[in-house]
């Protein structure tokens, strides 16, 4: 309905509106009818003229307009989805991108440029990149008469920072010559004459308290007390997370090759030093990478004078090595190790007033808490107490005080900051009622939960009647787990990171591995779980007073910390009286439910014990050998020993049973998934590696990729784009896609 919806009615000459008036208003209730009709119409012929331009198109127009500038689609990435669904929508921008059909004349004008290629990457697959020649780089004999000091040279010991550039994006080494290809399938070669190597960076960069390019104190960072009053660390959990250079410094010359500074990289230790014209280090951080609009800044009210300038000065920022915490910075200065997230003060000029912090950190999606952009919604007549440094309260307490006095039928309690709350949150729903507890939107809240009562527990609690339904989006929650109980008719957490083992050290190990981040206990009705990260869910329900717990879980990674642990479990080894179902998900540990209703292009690395066979299936997913599962359909390694299997039939007396057991053996284990890390805190946490089997690496329905990254579309995004850089190379050479992230 339009901001007017009386237009129409205003348009009538004043004897009418006053007879509508004398007979109570029926005309204007009509009028009111026909304006919204007029509105769709009026609606539909402005978005006529939108699609016109890619820039402002429906997504549907795409194909269309790209059709008229002669693009050409990759089939190699796969065909676009007819379906209307989210999911076929999304696969279709990825295999149609909208910024490629806007640049595909301007694209086929530079052909044959190595800049086209980075700004190709970006269109094509939406990741940043820095393309090299590499015959640049070969060690070749030079004339005298004609030296070319920008080639390739011969390594020198003593030039660290080139040492370390070695083999990657920025080399600056000479090399001898690899014939083989760039392209090869089995060992893909690099320094050669025609070939060129695009480097991409599939991380993204997340920010820590930045709005509009202006940091502002929000986050406090964490002091590593068992080290030293004088230690901490920039990540909120206390684990060692490395700092990423933010990729809002995009180089803005078409022309020019971007550099370290314009691509999402971890900064350097060397890097972050200051250097002065002759490359000579100056001992001080360099002013790329500190600053109030730059990647990493650091506040200490009144350190280490009174009324000190804030936030600290960068002529007091040295670059450090702070492995085992063992450098001791002069008086006056803060050590920082970007690479490992450190940061530490003099010994006798410790802070007193708390640390805050600014930066950024590397992550594959938008999971989990993090300041990106997400979908907010609330009824309408929901009750709204914003708490934080832009709202009403200070405290989550005093919204939560304030909401039992008012009993609104439905509430929102928005945090408006990425500050860190430590606080007992307990949470009694009447009949009927809704409470939303979320961040606002681009804001990443903590919730840390701490041992308040010595004869209970302290987790955030949740209960509540019949009718009552309760959502968590956006937070960090740490140091315990959610629990839920009672007659609560619903509970939904999105968007969310319940810290699996509650706790990390530096190394990003859990301190409470086995402990469960969700409990749920009594008569729940259902339990939905969407783009989450999230430890252990144990499930305490009677299965003769109740129906079995749904339990949905979409775009999440469910970490046990531990394949052997529990994942999905009830108390004393019991099997969980729950009905699972997952959507693009990865969990690692063991599953115990009475169901699985539908499991779907999700990753499953653990034992699964299920009660009720016969209920439900599993379809393009990994499952174990051995599990007990309902029936699976084009699931891994299932595909490959049925594979051996009709092998052996077909060659029944070339192939022994002992050889072929043997065979299956190594099939197994040549699909089981392979992860770049499985520790939360890494940034390449459940990322796929690039040796992991392509039967899991495009084992999806829609030939993506298995697991909770399979929205990203990662294989459709490299397929489409190698062929484009066969396009647009220039001929005669030949160009190759290398993963920098």
């Amino acid at each position: 309905m339009s901001a007017a919806p009386d237009r129409l009615y205003e348009l009538l000459p004043a004897v009418y509106r006053l007879r509508d008036v004398d007979q109570g208003w029926p005309l204007q209730a009509l009028l009111r009818i026909i304006n919204e009709q007029a509105d769709v119409v009026d609606a539909d012929i402005a978005q006529l003229y939108e699609n016109w331009f890619i820039e402002t198109c429906q997504d549907w127009v795409v194909p269309y307009i790209a059709d008229l500038v002669g693009y050409r689609l990759v089939h190699e990435a796969g065909e676009p989805s007819g379906s209307s669904s989210a999911e076929g929508q999304l696969l279709n921008k990825i295999l149609i991108p909208r910024r490629e059909v806007a640049n595909t004349i301007r694209f086929r004008r530079r052909k044959g440029t190595l800049a086209v290629l980075d700004q190709l990457a970006e269109a094509v697959a939406g990741w940043p990149s820095r393309a090299v020649e590499f015959y640049k780089l070969l060690g070749v004999t030079q004339s005298i008469n004609h030296l070319r000091l920008h080639r390739g040279r011969t390594a020198h010991l003593r030039d660290g920072e080139a040492l370390q550039f070695l083999d990657g994006p920025f080399d600056r080494m000479a090399h001898t010559v690899d014939v083989r290809r760039i392209v090869s399938a089995h060992g893909p070669g690099r320094y050669n004459i025609p070939t060129v190597g695009l480097f991409v960076w599939r991380l993204k960069t997340y920010s820590v308290s930045f709005e509009d390019g202006t940091a502002v104190r929000e986050t406090s960072a964490y002091c590593v007390e068992g080290v030293g009053p004088q230690c901490y660390t920039f990540s909120v959990l206390g684990n060692d997370a490395p700092l990423f250079n933010h990729d809002a410094q995009r180089e803005t010359i078409p022309t020019k090759i971007p550099s370290e500074l314009n691509l999402p990289t971890r900064i350097r230790r060397r890097g972050f030093e200051k250097q002065d014209q002759d490359g000579k280090d100056l001992g001080v951080a360099s002013p790329d990478y500190y600053g109030a609009d730059e990647s990493l800044v650091i506040w200490a009210p009144n350190w280490p004078v009174k009324d000190a300038p804030q936030p600290i000065p960068i002529d007091s920022i040295i670059p450090a090595d702070l492995t085992g915490w063992l450098y001791r910075p002069a008086s006056g200065k803060v050590a920082v190790d970007p690479e490992l997230g450190r940061f530490v003060f003099p010994v006798r000029q410790v802070p007193k007033e708390g640390v805050w912090v600014s930066y950024y950190y590397g992550f594959s999606a938008d999971i989990g808490g993090g300041e990106y952009a997400r979908p907010l919604e609330q009824p309408n007549t929901a009750n709204i107490y914003k708490v934080g440094l832009e709202g009403t309260f200070a405290h989550l307490a005093d919204a939560l005080n304030q909401w039992k006095a008012d009993l609104p039928a439905n509430a929102v309690i928005e945090v408006t900051d990425s500050r860190v709350y430590v606080e007992q949150i307990n949470i009694s729903l009447q009949k009927g009622q809704t409470l939303e507890l979320r961040a606002s939107n681009r804001k990443r809240p903590t919730i840390r939960l701490l041992d308040w009562q010595t004869s209970l527990p302290d987790n955030l609690s949740v209960d509540g009647d019949v009718g009552s339904w309760f959502i968590l989006d956006g937070f960090l929650i740490t140091g315990r787990g959610v629990q839920f109980s009672k007659n609560l008719k619903g509970v939904t957490i999105r968007h969310c990171t319940l810290v699996p083992g509650w706790e990390l050290d530096c190394e990003c190990a859990p301190c409470r591995p086995a402990d469960p981040s969700i409990e749920v206990n009594d008569t729940l009705g259902c339990l939905t779980i969407e783009h989450s990260i999230l430890g252990p869910i144990l499930v305490s329900r009677d299965p003769v007073a109740t129906d079995p717990l749904p339990i949905r879980v979409r775009d999440s990674i469910v970490d046990a910390t531990s394949c052997d642990r529990d994942a999905i479990f009830a108390p004393d080894e019991m099997i969980a009286y729950a009905t699972l179902t997952i959507k693009g998900c990865t969990l690692f540990g063991k599953i115990f439910v009475h169901a699985i209703q539908l499991g779907e292009n999700s990753i499953f690395d653990g034992l699964i014990t299920v009660g009720r066979r016969q209920i439900g299936c599993l379809r393009f997913c990994y499952v174990r050998p051995g599990c007990r599962t309902p029936r699976r359909f084009e699931c891994q390694p299932d595909l490959v020993e049925s594979a051996v299997q009709d092998e052996y039939v077909k060659e029944k007396g070339a192939m022994t049973p002992a050889e072929r057991d043997v065979l299956i053996a190594s099939e197994r284990l040549r699909v089981a998934p392979q992860f770049n890390s499985t520790r939360y805190g890494k940034p390449t946490y459940c990322q796929l590696s690039l040796s992991c089997g392509g039967e899991i690496l495009r084992g999806a329905a829609d030939e993506s990729e298995m697991g909770v990254y399979h929205d990203l579309f990662q294989p459709q995004r490299a397929a489409n784009l190698r062929v484009r850089l066969d396009e647009y190379t220039p001929a005669g050479m030949e160009a190759g896609i290398i993963f920098a992230s």
